[in-house]
């Protein structure tokens, strides 16, 4: 049989690796890393797609896992046990405010959500009990901007852990470990993955001690990403630096047009001078502000939203965010759902909230259908 070298990496789409004799078994505990067993434990697939985001982040480590949500998951408990405290910044991803809520509590961890106005001054939330900060690089859906050396500062200062999730900006935007942070996590369903076509997450450490316990809680817990997708995101991450500079160069165009149309009365987008926090988005994203925004329609009512979406006509609304094509979602509906009305209501998440997740399509064309749509309502 002729020599076969490919120039991907196969897919090992198979649940065990086999050993010739007791002997080999024993090498597989004596020398980790060195083979393979049971894929729960570890697969090629997924060894690619964890060493190639933690060169992107600039980790010590990195272990994917089955979805966003059980990378959230498994960087909690991987600093975290019954009777301890953990904080959140209170404008955050709606299903990570759900798990930590209504699951974690019941495993007998406390949370607190801090707010933003708190971020930096976090004495009077941290306990002796008080474990880490959950945050976002920028917050879904009204694209809030933190100043992660400053907030990693504080952190420190507190003695306590700083996650970040850095799903909205993506590595090639902002790397927080190298701004401080501890550990970050990602959806690798969104922009590392990229095509809407995987379910997966990631959790990069910046210790290798760190990073070897969450690799424990990812096998234990069965949190593994699966072979077939693991591949499908390794290939999707090959093009993440080309595919983000067209996100973000389409946003910041999309941002400048509905910052302007009458039928549009308020724009978040960091990208955008007047964003409370744009200078140091600018500084933090290397010139580069992501490829998602929210805008609130002027008639803040539900029929001009359904209307506004039933006009579009290349964009389609989908509860989700950064494909390569285009898409909207309605935060009060679907992502942010689960909380109360009047945590909502403080947020600013109203029923004229949309969500934009820019593609990278020509502009031109998405200018055209989000006109042409906002003329209709």
């Amino acid at each position: 049989m002729p020599k076969i070298t490919p120039k991907t990496t196969p897919i090992y789409q198979t649940s065990v690796f086999t050993f010739e004799d007791l002997n080999d078994l024993e090498l597989y505990f004596e020398q980790p890393g060195q083979q393979y067993m049971y894929t729960r434990y570890g697969n090629p697939n997924s060894d690619e797609l964890a060493e190639e985001v933690n060169k992107l982040e600039g980790g010590a480590g990195a272990v994917v896992t089955s979805s966003g949500m059980s990378a959230i998951l498994t960087a909690v408990l991987t600093y975290c046990q019954s009777g301890d405290h953990v904080l959140c910044a209170e404008e955050i991803y709606g299903g990570s405010a759900a798990l930590l809520s209504q699951e974690l509590t019941r495993m007998g961890i406390e949370v607190t959500y801090v707010p933003s106005d708190e971020l930096y001054t976090l004495g009077n939330h941290v306990r002796d009990n008080t474990k880490l900060l959950l945050a976002e690089t920028m917050s879904n859906p009204l694209l809030q901007v933190l100043d992660l050396q400053r907030l990693a500062a504080e952190t420190k200062r507190a003695g306590i852990k700083l996650v970040i999730d850095n799903t909205f900006a993506s590595p090639v935007v902002t790397k927080p470990l190298a701004l401080g942070a501890d550990m970050v996590i990602h959806s690798v369903t969104k922009y590392l993955s990229g095509h809407s076509d995987v379910t997966a997450g990631v959790v990069v450490a910046g210790t290798t001690e760190t990073s070897d316990r969450s690799k424990q809680i990812m096998r234990v817990y069965g949190l593994n990403l699966s072979p077939f997708e693991s591949w499908l995101a390794a290939r999707g991450l090959k093009t993440l630096k080309l595919r983000m500079r067209q996100h973000c160069n389409n946003a910041l165009a999309i941002a400048g047009f509905l910052e302007q149309h009458p039928k549009v009365s308020q724009v978040w987008y960091p990208g955008l001078e007047q964003h409370p926090q744009h200078q140091v988005a600018k500084e933090q994203g290397n010139g580069m502000f992501g490829g998602m925004l929210s805008f609130r329609l002027k008639d803040d009512e539900p029929e001009t939203v359904n209307a506004f979406m039933q006009a579009l006509q290349h964009i389609p609304f989908a509860p989700s965010l950064a494909g390569v094509s285009t898409s909207v979602s309605h935060p009060l509906r679907t992502s942010h759902r689960s909380l109360s009305p009047e945590q909502q209501q403080k947020l600013g998440i109203t029923l004229g909230v949309i969500r934009l997740s820019v593609g990278i399509e020509e502009m031109e064309e998405l200018l055209a259908d989000l006109g042409q749509a906002l003329d209709k309502v």
